[in-house]
């Protein structure tokens, strides 16, 4: 069984947080969703020694930020703006997650309850 994330009313539509997605992505929009995208090259990743946890969606950020930290050594204050930007790029990613999870379990209480109707 997975990790529980979100309400306690997840679990009333089993829902856990490694559960991928049942629904179509555009369902319930009226206009088309944009694909995420991987921008920073596996390669790059792996030279960089990045751990496979830190291969998300800002990894991009994460490289610039590296580097940056490569070349300023010691002088790390100087990549604060790469390191905010990585953080704020972490940030945006988990208020994502959190609300495609939220879309799931109310797309399955939705469900749960037409079936309900129709039995």
């Amino acid at each position: 069984m997975g990790q529980i994330m979100g309400s306690f009313n997840a679990r009333n539509v089993d829902l856990y947080m490694d559960d991928k997605p049942t629904f179509e992505p555009q369902e319930g929009f009226n206009f088309e969703r944009k694909q995420r995208e991987m921008i920073a090259k596996e390669e790059d990743l792996i030279s960089a020694r990045i751990p496979p946890k830190f291969r998300d969606y800002c990894a991009h950020y994460l490289l610039d930020y590296q580097v940056c930290r490569y070349n300023k050594m010691p002088m790390l204050y100087k990549c604060a703006h790469e390191k905010h930007a990585y953080l704020n790029c972490e940030h945006d990613d988990y208020v994502l997650r959190m609300k495609e999870f939220e879309r799931e379990r109310r797309l399955r209480v939705r469900e749960n309850k037409i079936v309900g109707v129709a039995a």
